[in-house]
């Protein structure tokens, strides 16, 4: 039998937003990320979509910008730089020197080259020898829907050298696909990937949408122990029929913030708060967008991602509506 987990409805993690904007302090040790994947001067894609959300939810982030662009892709023109492996040594020898490498977590999302993802590798490895207790989220931003966002030589890198580092990753089902080696069209095929992904090393896999015809989304969250049992979690969001941009880099980060809030024991809660924040941030987004009407295809003709309302969410990434959301563990047959 399927299981239902009950969750009340409200976090029910006492986000204290009033100290919070206050600047006041209710605990002595903060966690501190160290977060490595894009950023835009306009708009919201990688650290611009994780570093709010994160600092909302209590964290310290440290950032460094894999690229740093005008703006996202999608707009057809850009402008920026691309920041290199050298670049990010010097940073984080920096880091180092002065003695500053002392990070609760890891957050990464795009890479663009091999050698910077390669690079990231020694850093999260250095990273993970002194702090062995260092929570590690890979976002392996690689494409969706079929499509690349970046050079199909990094598939390799990640899954031989930066996945078995990692506690927790988050692909879509393209990213998915490549991983594993296998086409994804039903649940059982879903099930059956993520558990290729436990066997290089990482704990929890979480599915962040189940590409399907319908008018639902489906999300997992699978956990494999030390001692080999796994339990898999899903949850079901609507559908909102249109085209967003940032959205696995806030999913990632948000899912992050609540698994540290809510702990490693509650996989099911932190599903359900990270899609829970992710829904109202997408009507709201798609709200606004429909109300304030503006040029909506780039000079190719393709249509631009509407930029996240993010700011405009605060409430919700503090206090998620958990009303229409549950989560039902799903039972394991693999071996």
């Amino acid at each position: 039998m399927s299981e239902t987990v009950v969750v009340e409805s409200g976090c029910g993690c006492n986000v204290d937003s009033d100290s919070i904007i206050n600047g006041e302090s209710k605990v002595d040790h903060s966690p501190r990320v160290l977060s490595i994947q894009s950023h835009v001067v306009s708009g919201y894609v990688g650290n611009k979509c994780a570093v709010f959300p994160l600092q909302a939810l209590g964290f310290e982030v440290d950032f460094i910008n894999s690229v740093q662009f005008s703006n996202h892709t999608g707009y057809g023109k850009w402008k920026g730089q691309v920041l290199m492996d050298t670049d990010l040594d010097d940073l984080y020898q920096g880091l180092v020197d002065n003695e500053l490498v002392n990070y609760s977590h890891l957050l990464t999302g795009y890479v663009g080259t091999v050698s910077f993802l390669q690079k990231i590798q020694s850093v999260v490895a250095s990273i993970k020898k002194k702090l062995p207790n260092c929570v590690y989220l890979c976002d392996p931003v690689l494409g969706d829907n079929g499509h690349f966002y970046v050079p199909e030589a990094l598939i390799p890198v990640y899954t031989r050298d930066v996945l078995p580092l990692a506690d927790i990753t988050t692909p879509n089902t393209f990213e998915l696909e490549l991983f594993s080696g296998m086409k994804i069209v039903t649940e059982t095929d879903a099930l059956l990937a993520m558990d290729k992904i436990h066997d290089l090393g990482v704990k929890i896999v979480v599915l962040s949408s189940l590409d399907s015809a319908g008018a639902d989304l489906d999300t997992y969250a699978s956990v494999r122990s030390e001692s080999g049992t796994r339990r898999v979690w899903k949850t079901t969001s609507p559908r909102l029929d249109d085209i967003f941009t940032g959205t696995g880099d806030l999913f990632a980060a948000l899912f992050l913030g609540w698994y540290h809030k809510l702990g490693a024991e509650n996989i099911p809660e932190v599903l359900r708060t990270t899609l829970a924040t992710m829904q109202v941030v997408l009507r709201r987004t798609k709200e606004y967008a429909e109300a304030h009407p503006k040029v909506t295809t780039n000079p190719t003709g393709r249509p631009i991602p509407k930029e996240l309302r993010l700011v405009q969410s605060l409430d919700v990434i503090l206090n998620p509506p958990l009303d229409d959301h549950v989560v039902t563990e799903i039972p394991i047959k693999l071996a």
